[in-house]
């Protein structure tokens, strides 16, 4: 294991970008993502990523030298086309507009469309509420998710993300969650690992359900609560899909496949306004008061600290320098 400082790690993941074709700019704010990911513990959405972001750039999966397009067909509507590049350049161009029009019309939609994944919903959502807005979001992902009772895979792991500002430029409230039980990434880490999966993450190829990762990655993964998170994986593939121009998670190639057709996905998010109502943030303080009757209890999100350093696997950092050329 080693010690590495957050700004290595961007620094590191900047460099290992631009060497694979990337602009420096669009770099520096997937750079910023994947730091994020990594001060929070949030391996599967950091340096576990870049190789495929590298190999993907040199084989023209996702394009890295692209200017997102920024529209507003409407005053609470903004969209921004990705153009087969990165999600977090994308996003960045559009949410200053996404924000004075939910503040001019109490509640906007942003919309993110023709974008490679973006890994971690709730690096954005966190955006919004840092600005004072009330953040929502989702988006689909390769296919890996059958109907409960069904073998067919129909969805992905469809995660939504929301993120509530705490009145201060904080936040109060975060979640950022896959609507399966488990997100794809603790799958093939578990195999990568040797490891079996606790029963309840999957089913096999027979809709049986199944500890075996590999197993697991032949069949699909399980709806977290049954019915309830399927409806709630449908309703993020809907609205990333419809509401963006993306396509359906069966349309969407395996996401870290060096080769094929851009991911070409949506990522749709909704900012509310929490001054609208004037009375937003004594109601989040009076149930923030009540979570907090139980010692132990806490909202989502709250207590998380920054590591800095951060302590990661020799593998992935000497991986990480090879692809930046320092090693």
């Amino acid at each position: 294991m080693v010690a590495v400082t957050l700004d290595e790690i961007e620094s590191t993941t900047r460099a290992a970008l631009m060497r694979h074709g990337a602009a420096e700019w669009i770099a520096a704010h997937v750079a910023d993502a994947v730091r994020k990911a990594e001060s929070t513990g949030n391996r599967i959405c950091g340096l576990y990523y870049l190789e495929s972001y590298c190999k993907q750039l040199e084989t023209g999966r996702v394009r890295g030298d692209v200017t997102p397009e920024v529209s507003q067909p409407r005053p609470g509507v903004v969209a921004v086309d990705a153009r087969m590049g990165f999600a977090q350049p994308a996003f960045a161009r559009a949410l200053p507009q996404a924000v004075t029009a939910a503040r001019e019309c109490g509640v906007a939609s942003l919309a993110v469309g023709h974008a490679h994944t973006c890994t971690s919903l709730g690096y954005f959502t966190e955006q919004i509420a840092r600005a004072g807005l009330i953040g929502l979001g989702m988006t689909n992902a390769s296919p890996i998710v059958a109907p409960p009772g069904g073998k067919t895979r129909v969805i992905g792991t469809n995660p939504i993300a929301f993120s509530v500002p705490d009145g201060a430029g904080g936040i109060a409230m975060q979640f950022d969650q896959s609507t399966t039980t488990v997100a794809l990434g603790k799958i093939t880490m578990a195999k990568a690992a040797g490891e079996r999966i606790p029963e309840g993450w999957a089913v096999d190829a027979e809709g049986r359900p199944t500890t075996d990762p590999e197993a697991a990655l032949a069949g699909s993964l399980v709806s977290m609560g049954g019915y309830k998170g399927w409806g709630f994986g449908l309703m993020a593939e809907l609205l990333a899909a419809g509401m963006t121009g993306g396509v359906v998670s069966r349309d969407v190639a395996p996401l870290k496949a060096p080769e094929g057709k851009p991911h070409d996905l949506g990522q749709y998010y909704l900012l509310l306004d929490p001054e609208v109502s004037g009375v937003f943030f004594e109601r989040l303080a009076a149930v923030g008061a009540g979570v907090a009757e139980d010692e132990g209890a806490r909202m989502p999100g709250q207590g998380k600290q920054a590591q800095d350093p951060v302590t990661l696997e020799d593998a992935i950092w000497q991986q990480t320098r090879a692809l930046a050329g320092f090693a």
